[in-house]
């Protein structure tokens, strides 16, 4: 079990990822916006990150960049519509992020995630 912060601005998706990793044994902490999601990795440890790029406030890329740096070794899964902008070097996504575009399965998405926890 991973204890996840799930930061998603769209309701729908966000309510049925906080439900489906949970039911796969994973504590999930869930955030419409990267403001409140980088105020609760300000306050408590991840250990994985799972966030989209594009959102109200504090965008994806930098709430991982900051997250990263808060806590080096938490885990990082971008999952996007715009793939090609978390691969962009010019937008300094931490180097060891995971990207899964949308739309994913989420039969895919739990197998990212359980790849990316058991990674050392």
């Amino acid at each position: 079990m991973a204890r996840i912060l799930l930061a998603e601005d769209d309701d729908s998706l966000r309510g049925f990822l906080t439900t489906s990793l949970s039911r796969a044994g994973h504590d999930v902490a869930a955030y419409g916006d990267g403001d409140s999601a980088w105020e609760a990795l300000e306050h408590s440890a991840f250990d994985l990150l799972l966030t989209d790029i594009v959102m109200p406030g504090l965008d994806g890329i930098e709430l991982a960049r900051r997250g990263a740096e808060a806590d080096p070794g938490m885990k990082i899964v971008f999952i996007t519509g715009f793939a090609a902008v978390a691969l962009s070097a010019q937008h300094q996504a931490p180097k060891d992020a995971k990207v899964l575009s949308k739309p994913f399965h989420l039969r895919d998405l739990v197998i990212e995630i359980e790849r990316v926890i058991a990674a050392a």
